[in-house]
């Protein structure tokens, strides 16, 4: 197999992405997890450019890491500015890393006119950069900024700035698609075309080593992911880019993708081969260390990447996994889905009914019933595929494994404006029995809907203790018609978690304080039912 080293720059280019911003033990949790994946390096920062990356590095020398190298992060001297007498420089040896990732210009056109410098002069300050860096014994990897866009302009001064830096003792090239414009077929000629021409150098003395060209692409055309795998088949064998893809503009090279890429289908080895299926898990930790939603629709490792929906896939699915997937989502460390929906087909209800008995089949009357209830209610507006355990109670219902847990005999809810006392706004109450126990309860709240959870819980919370255990993690409400403006029907979708397990419900009406009560009674009972199963060990 291929070796690819990979270069995760999440804390570093993944950081300048708008709403990004770590902090020191965010930085240091993140770089546990991709130690964890098995990334060769991580790129943590630029040392010189403020004080939290240089408190990260001095907090990240206690790290003991078992497959990651740290890298920092930097530009060359100045012009006219001694190596020896460059601040920046002088914090990436603070640093203290043995690797080290120094960029530099290689488009003529930026060095001329941002630099202000001569093409010698950029060309000597490449040079003298990496030299110095090597003379202080570290691991020198080159960022060659636009130099796709360089190469297209004056292709033989961006082949100098490579042979300076080579000439400093660089041992990586990187060739960075800066602006994020080229086409995938233009980076691999530009690739190939490098990859070429170093590939019989060597630098270093007696233990001389032959010089690896790299890839660092953004997304602003959308090619990001493509440009790097091309990069690879031309020959590079160091790939750069942020785990979730993520960053400046539309972001980075997605390495979830990439990694996957390259080690299931391109007979390519980035990460330790064991380490694959921990993929998804790590995209989640650090989604929520950086505080963003895994997008769904992400390839391999998103909540979407192996759900099926139509009702001809998912009984395709269910007979052979093969038929519509290119690959186990355990192989990734995700998981299969089946959405319910009404194009979902029997297959799709008779797979989620079996857990609760195994003789149903297809041809089952009461299957049916589900299939023609399930097509109405999202008619009405509603959508299981995001709302299982609203799902798992309708079905509960039709095949007879579902009691209430209380009798409702009314709530009531109203709003004040300015707000009451402690700020808030609304008043709710709420009569129901259990067993023939008769409670009224009340309770304010910051809105009729917090206000109606808080008086329903107090009810419920004097017969069910372990309703105190719920909590609301999530609450959107979608309108579904905007023609009846304010009376519009609006689906109301709640997200709930007791600390051990989540789970999803949803209402519809077109009040929205209905809604919301049917996803909150959906939600309680839920957790109720699941509750009893776990007390009994079996399904009730």
């Amino acid at each position: 197999m291929r070796q690819i080293s990979i270069l995760d720059s999440t804390l570093r280019d993944g950081s300048q992405g708008e709403g990004i911003s770590y902090s020191v033990q965010d930085k240091i949790n993140i770089v546990k997890a991709l130690d964890e994946l098995g990334v060769t390096y991580i790129e943590a920062g630029n040392p010189g450019s403020n004080p939290k990356d240089m408190e990260f590095f001095a907090e990240a020398k206690k790290l003991k890491l078992a497959h990651s190298k740290l890298v920092a992060f930097g530009s060359t001297r100045r012009k006219g500015i001694k190596c020896s007498e460059d601040a920046n420089l002088q914090s990436l040896l603070a640093a203290d890393t043995d690797v080290v990732c120094i960029f530099g210009k290689s488009w003529d056109f930026q060095a001329t006119e941002i630099l202000h410098a001569t093409l010698e002069e950029n060309l000597e300050m490449i040079r003298d950069t990496v030299a110095f860096l090597v003379e202080n014994k570290k691991e020198v990897i080159f960022d060659a900024e636009h130099f796709f866009t360089g190469y297209t302009e004056n292709a033989d001064y961006a082949m100098k700035a490579l042979e300076a830096a080579v000439e400093g003792g660089a041992k990586t090239l990187c060739l960075c698609e800066t602006k994020g414009g080229m086409m995938p077929m233009q980076c691999f000629e530009i690739t190939k075309h490098v990859v070429e021409h170093f590939k019989d150098k060597k630098i270093g003395g007696d233990d001389a080593c032959g010089i690896s060209v790299g890839i660092h692409t953004h997304n602003d055309s959308g090619c990001a992911v493509a440009n790097s795998l091309l990069a690879v088949e031309a020959g590079a064998s160091h790939v750069q880019g942020v785990l979730l893809g993520f960053g400046e503009r539309t972001g980075n090279a997605n390495l979830s993708t990439i990694i996957a890429d390259l080690q299931i289908k391109m007979d390519c080895e980035c990460i330790p081969a064991e380490n694959i299926q921990n993929l998804t898990p790590i995209c989640k930790r650090v989604a929520e260390i950086t505080n963003i939603a895994l997008d769904a629709g992400m390839p391999y490792v998103g909540a979407s990447a192996f759900a099926h929906k139509a009702g001809m896939h998912i009984d395709a699915v269910i007979k052979n996994p093969f038929a519509y997937e290119h690959v186990t989502p355990e192989t990734v460390g995700n998981e299969r889905v089946f959405l319910m929906s009404e194009v979902a087909g029997k297959s799709m209800i008779v797979e989620k009914v079996q857990k609760f008995d195994k003789t149903l089949t297809k041809s089952s009357p009461v299957v049916a019933e589900i299939v023609k209830r399930v097509k109405e209610l999202e008619h009405e507006g509603y959508q299981f595929e995001g709302a299982d355990a609203s799902f798992e109670i309708l079905v509960r219902k039709a095949i007879g494994k579902y009691q209430p847990f209380y009798n409702l005999h009314y709530y009531k809810t109203s709003g004040e404006f300015p707000r009451f006392a402690d700020d808030q706004s609304a008043f709710a109450q709420f009569k129901i029995d259990v067993d023939g126990k008769v409670v009224v309860t009340a309770g304010d709240g910051d809105g009729p809907v917090n206000a109606l959870d808080v008086a329903m819980r107090n009810a419920l919370e004097q017969f069910y203790p372990n309703v105190a255990q719920i909590h609301l993690t999530d609450y959107k409400v979608r309108v579904l018609d905007g023609k009846s403006a304010t009376a519009s029907r609006v689906r109301v979708l709640i997200e709930s978690s007791d600390g051990d397990e989540h789970w999803a419900t949803m209402g519809v009406s077109s009040d929205v304080i209905e809604a919301s009560y049917l996803a909150l009674v959906d939600s309680f009972e839920y957790k109720l039912i699941k509750d009893l199963e776990r007390k009994f060990g079996k399904l009730i």
